[in-house]
């Protein structure tokens, strides 16, 4: 009776290793294979006699052989190895990804693994990353020719128009002091159209400043983050205070446009929705991160309960561009801090 349910077991386990569509095998402590499934062969190529001349080395991938060894040596240690995946090569040159789990049976020096195919997922995966590498390929080429496109607009603002605008008030100046005995209604409008000429001026830099930062590319992102706060405060007498804490040569061209274009929407967004007395923009190193972070003392919002406005979508979608993941906390009555952190710079 217990030889017939022995031998029952033995009959189900070999039914089981011989049928399934996993890749099942042993393997010996010396790396070579000992036992192997009709599926092991289907998939390799090879024939048995061919997988057991050879050691299992032989058949991976060259890339993936040092990560195999390195894990097969932890797996010997005791490691149990799940959801591992590498690629072999088969007999006909086709390369097949296998995600494999194996234990090691120290008392009979042997591992025990069994294997899927995810060869199909892995191409449907490759697939999927080469169109995202191609739309952000594709995204930033259009962010930057908009930045060009905003530079010249905004070159063409400052050296035409401002300096235009420079020799309309040096005209009006002359006259002032070229013809004292003007009436006074005269002399009260040329007063007015220096004044007027002089805010025109002022207007334009500002304007063009806010176009495209030019200071940026002279005198790096700090620079002209300082100097955003200080215009915010000067035309919204709202207090905004800017610290950095940070080594700016880590951010390339593209990262400083971005930060100082969520500065931009951020206080936008602030002077429009808040209510706030005061706001606070500092950038901080964290090791392997750096941190842009905008905090206002405003009213707040319920995160949960308020759609996105099209501003918020535009700085996720620039954080995520530079590889940075924009997060948002905020309650109703106790301000707002938007936070951008930047991975792997």
């Amino acid at each position: 009776m217990i030889m017939n349910s022995l031998r029952s077991s033995e009959f189900e386990m070999f039914t089981f290793f011989e049928m399934t569509p996993d890749l099942v095998c042993i393997a010996g402590e010396d790396g070579f294979f000992r036992k192997v499934n009709r599926a092991v062969i289907e998939k390799l190529e090879y024939t048995k006699d061919e997988l057991f001349a050879r050691p299992i080395h032989a058949f991976i991938h060259p890339e993936d052989k040092e990560i195999t060894s390195r894990r097969r040596a932890l797996l010997l240690k005791g490691e149990v190895l799940i959801d591992f995946q590498n690629r072999y090569v088969t007999k006909t040159g086709k390369i097949i990804w296998l995600n494999w789990t194996s234990i090691f049976f120290p008392d009979q020096q042997v591992v025990f693994a069994i294997a899927k195919d995810v060869t199909a997922r892995k191409e449907i995966e490759k697939e999927i990353e080469e169109k995202y590498t191609r739309f952000k390929s594709l995204a930033t080429h259009f962010k930057n020719s908009l930045e060009k496109d905003r530079r010249s607009l905004a070159i063409e603002l400052h050296e035409q128009l401002a300096q235009l605008a420079s020799v309309i008030k040096m005209d009006i100046d002359w006259l002032n002091e070229s013809l004292p005995g003007l009436p006074g209604p005269a002399k009260n409008r040329l007063d007015h159209a220096m004044a007027a000429s002089g805010l025109l001026i002022d207007t334009i830099r500002k304007v063009s400043f806010l176009i495209s930062p030019n200071m940026i590319y002279d005198l790096g992102l700090n620079e002209t983050l300082k100097l955003l706060c200080k215009e915010f405060t000067v035309l919204n007498s709202i207090p905004c205070a800017y610290e950095s804490e940070y080594d700016e040569t880590r951010l390339t061209h593209e990262i400083k446009l971005d930060f100082f274009r969520i500065c931009q929407e951020a206080l936008s967004n602030v002077k429009n929705h808040a209510q706030a007395s005061s706001v606070n923009i500092s950038i901080k190193d964290a090791g392997k991160e750096i941190c842009l972070s905008i905090t206002d003392d405003g009213k707040g919002f319920d995160i949960g309960q308020q759609q996105q406005p099209l501003g918020l979508i535009n700085m996720r979608e620039r954080a995520a561009s530079i590889n940075g993941r924009l997060t948002i906390h905020s309650e109703t009555g106790k301000g707002t801090r938007l936070m951008v952190t930047l991975f792997d710079t």
